[in-house]
């Protein structure tokens, strides 16, 4: 199919950004100036605590907090806007962005024949394999009613388009999981045998990319000036990414969640599908990661968070403390190792809690560690530094020991907020692999 990306416009000076983010358990924006300092802030859970499934909801409340947050910032000019979205979340909608479908969440599980029809079809390093495809949502959703001229977009596209009042836009990002081809930049042929015919698809363009000026009843209506610009978005993961200060090539972002989640820029694209590894085209370059079933998750299962503070200070970082865990809630890891009945090792225990910690905490450090020796025997660079995001980021003992085990400098994140990462993109930074932000 023919190339769909456009060029990323210059970077304009002094550019105040909003960024929005649509994530699992709400929506938030911010407002960040060049410089990176946040002035503005604003959320709102989703009703009921889930993500709607009908995206004139999504619309309705991201209005909402967006004029929220350009009322916290005051008298500032709002030069542009990026979105981000759950990725692998799909819908049908008409050229006028009339939804056609209810929304397809990506937590929500996909029949295995949607599934298995792609894996007969697309190639080994394709993102749109798996439960986390957002091909396979968009096959389910289909139905024979959907008139010929319908097309296919993700939550991250369809909100863009309401901002822009042209459905016609997507970005390289959210594509991966509808199949897109990150290192050849188009939309694979194989694709026509699925069938989702070329009409259905969004013209992809780089995150950050210049897609146009607000519609003008919409910059109206949000009180911000006609001139602001529209950018090409990108997932919620990757602007969490962004908002936690990657700016170059070896630069890492380990997300100390339930799970363990790592990224990496790297010059190269690194696919792995056995071991969950995909990469998205960032810049010049790709972002790879993979995520554990390891991770701070099987802290709470012993320790209160109060507990778990007070502990730690106890923990002498640079000593090891003898023991062997892997900390998994249960059976069954794909990344770093391949193995659904790897078992959880936690024993022996000691008396001490304190020491008890420690293994945990180191056991989850050497997965963290190994992850990466995985992305760099696949072809991936060594991180020159990792910085942290989640619950664990602000755990000094643990930032030690991770150090210690992966022997680069480990620290918090600048912010760890999607809706941050988002207005960064929209500074229009992300140009010859620069992805930071001004210094």
């Amino acid at each position: 199919m023919l190339l769909h990306h456009s060029a990323l416009e210059p970077v304009t000076p002094n550019r105040i950004t909003l960024g929005l983010d649509l994530g699992t358990s709400g929506i938030r924006a911010a407002v960040v100036q060049p410089d990176g300092e946040v002035i503005a802030r604003s959320r709102l859970d989703w009703p009921h605590g889930i993500m709607p499934d009908a995206p004139e909801e999504w619309w309705l409340h991201a209005r909402n907090v967006l004029r929220e947050a350009i009322e916290k910032a005051g008298t500032v000019h709002i030069d542009a806007v990026a979105v981000d979205g759950t990725s692998g979340t799909v819908l049908w909608c008409a050229d006028d962005g009339q939804p056609l479908t209810p929304a397809f969440g990506y937590d929500q599980p996909v029949a295995a024949d949607s599934i298995q029809r792609i894996a007969a079809i697309a190639p080994a390093a394709s993102g749109a394999h798996g439960s986390g495809s957002g091909l396979a949502r968009a096959l389910q959703l289909a139905h024979p009613g959907l008139p010929a001229n319908a097309r296919l977009r993700t939550q991250t596209d369809w909100i863009t388009g309401c901002l822009l009042g042209d459905w016609r836009q997507g970005d390289e990002n959210n594509a991966l999981k509808l199949g897109y081809d990150p290192v050849d930049r188009s939309w694979p042929d194989w694709l026509s045998a699925i069938p989702v015919p070329r009409s259905a698809l969004a013209r992809c363009h780089p995150p950050g990319a210049d897609l146009g000026a607000m519609a003008p009843q919409v910059a109206a209506t949000l009180g911000v000036p006609g001139s602001c610009r529209i950018v090409a978005g990108t997932t919620d993961s990757i602007a969490g990414t962004l908002a936690a200060g990657i700016r170059a090539e070896g630069d890492a972002v380990t997300s100390l969640g339930t799970t363990l989640a790592l990224k990496l820029l790297t010059p190269r694209a690194v696919f792995a599908p056995e071991y969950g590894i995909y990469s998205h085209r960032l810049g010049l370059r790709f972002l790879a990661g993979g995520a554990s079933n390891c991770g701070a998750g099987i802290l709470s299962r012993f320790f209160s968070a109060d507990r778990l503070a007070s502990l730690s200070r106890q923990i002498d970082a640079d000593c090891d403390s003898g023991l062997d865990y892997y900390p998994l809630l249960r059976p069954g890891e794909r990344f770093p190792r391949n193995d659904p009945d790897l078992q959880p090792r936690l024993t022996p225990r000691p008396e001490s809690d304190v020491h008890f910690l420690h293994g945990l905490l180191e056991g989850i450090a050497r997965v963290e560690a190994e992850g990466y020796r995985r992305l760099h025997e696949l072809g991936a660079t060594w991180p020159r530094r990792v910085l942290s995001v989640g619950g664990g980021a602000d755990n000094p003992a643990w930032l030690r020991i991770r150090g210690r085990y992966l022997q680069v400098p480990v620290q918090a994140a600048a912010d760890g907020e999607a809706a941050v990462g988002a207005a960064r993109l929209a500074q229009g930074r992300l140009r010859d692999g620069d992805v930071g932000v001004a210094p």
